[in-house]
């Protein structure tokens, strides 16, 4: 059975602004790379990546699935958040989402 995607709350996070409701997602692709994004729904962002109707970057590749969410941000901090997770060396994302090197679970 797969385990669950880890879904961190930001620490701002807070039930009583509606406006928290952006997430930050990383998706695991087919060539193995880590497509880092934003939206308010993650399950119709991936979609949207499937059918080619998200970003470019999956015209030459396919979602796999999602292996990390963030949740808890505004439009801006969640842009902001998703710059800096794109600055992250793919070892410092692999380590963030749970992976091994090979895109895998790690089972430990």
């Amino acid at each position: 059975m797969a385990k669950p995607v880890p879904i961190i709350a930001h620490k701002a996070a807070s039930k009583i602004m509606p406006k928290n409701n952006w997430l930050v997602y990383i998706i695991l692709c087919s060539d193995e790379s880590l497509y880092t994004g934003i939206t308010t729904d993650v399950d119709k962002r991936f979609a949207q990546h499937k059918n080619k109707k998200g970003a470019k970057y999956f015209y030459g590749r396919h979602p796999e699935k999602i292996v990390y969410i963030e949740e808890g941000y505004d439009r801006s901090t969640a842009s902001q958040r998703e710059y800096e997770l794109k600055q992250y060396s793919r070892i410092k994302k692999l380590s963030l989402c749970g992976l091994k090197i090979d895109g895998s679970k790690n089972l430990s």
